[in-house]
């Protein structure tokens, strides 16, 4: 059997994974150019894991910038089957509080041209992503969640901004009407992503902040976001660690199969160029 691979997208806050056993640093370039840095493999818990910081090393990449593509390539190269992604989030509701973690079930993009398919160049392909993450890890992030002390909303809808500007006080105002539960930046391109590239993915949200709806806490600042994230960093890692403990030997959900009947175009008119690059992808279907 496979030995299975986690991989860990470190957010705001997380850029690193003290405790990893047997460590070597990995530099791969994709198809789809570089990941944001070099991935660090190694041991945890010993379950082999992947960790890539998203921003880069000391925060140099924003939201916008972020090579989606090349990040989750770079992870099924490596044979990752899961990837826990961990973000700083703003609060949308009164009653996810600085500090609380949430783990979304749905998401809602307000992105602006950000490649978020691995399918172009001769190939079409439509997955289904009505449901976005992966039930199974978010379930086990959620238990592990509230073994580590923390107090958890499983479940919840992410609102994906483009960024990097925080919202005005009227979008925030708008966006509440919505229904929504955090707000971020980063998230919904990888889940995207992931599904298509047959990968489970879920999210670990931290909110930092009420964005600025709330009237009787203070406006953003990126002074206190990251004050929070440094004190959630270490919930995390605890999550993390649990978590690995708890994923199965073998996946049995949809994610493992997203592609099976979802590639739309004649095998026999994909370009060679196309099936070389996408072959980690959509090899087992050619």
């Amino acid at each position: 059997m496979t030995e299975k691979i986690v991989g860990v997208i470190g957010g705001s806050g997380l850029y690193e994974m003290e405790g990893l056993e047997e460590v070597q640093t990995v530099s791969l370039t994709t198809p789809f150019g570089d990941p944001s840095d070099s991935l660090v493999l190694g041991r945890l818990e010993g379950v082999k894991v992947a960790f890539l910081p998203r921003h880069g090393k000391g925060h140099r990449i924003q939201p916008s910038s972020l090579n989606f593509r090349a990040n989750i390539y770079a992870m099924k190269v490596l044979g990752v089957e899961w990837i826990i992604g961990v973000s700083a989030v703003g609060s949308m509701k009164e009653d996810i509080h600085p500090g609380d973690m949430v783990i979304p079930n749905q998401f809602i993009d307000r992105t602006v041209g950000r490649p978020n398919t691995f399918f172009s160049d001769g190939v079409v392909c439509h997955i289904s992503f009505a449901d976005p993450v992966c039930p199974h890890l978010s379930q086990i992030l959620a238990q592990a969640g509230h073994e580590a002390g923390a107090i958890v909303h499983p479940g919840g809808t992410y609102l994906c901004i483009e960024g990097p500007q925080f919202s005005t006080r009227a979008e925030s105002r708008l966006y509440r009407t919505w229904g929504v539960d955090i707000i971020g930046m980063t998230n919904l391109p990888e889940a995207k992503l992931a599904r298509e590239a047959e990968i489970c993915y879920a999210t670990i949200a931290f909110a930092t902040d009420y964005d600025c709806w709330h009237q009787e806490a203070e406006d953003v600042s990126i002074g206190e976001v990251l004050r929070i994230l440094a004190l959630s960093a270490k919930t995390a890692k605890s999550v993390i660690r649990t978590a690995l403990k708890h994923l199965p030997e073998k996946r049995d959900c949809l994610c493992a199969t997203a592609l099976k009947y979802a590639l739309i175009t004649n095998k026999k008119l994909i370009p060679e160029k196309t099936k070389k690059d996408l072959e980690p992808i959509i090899g087992k279907y050619l």
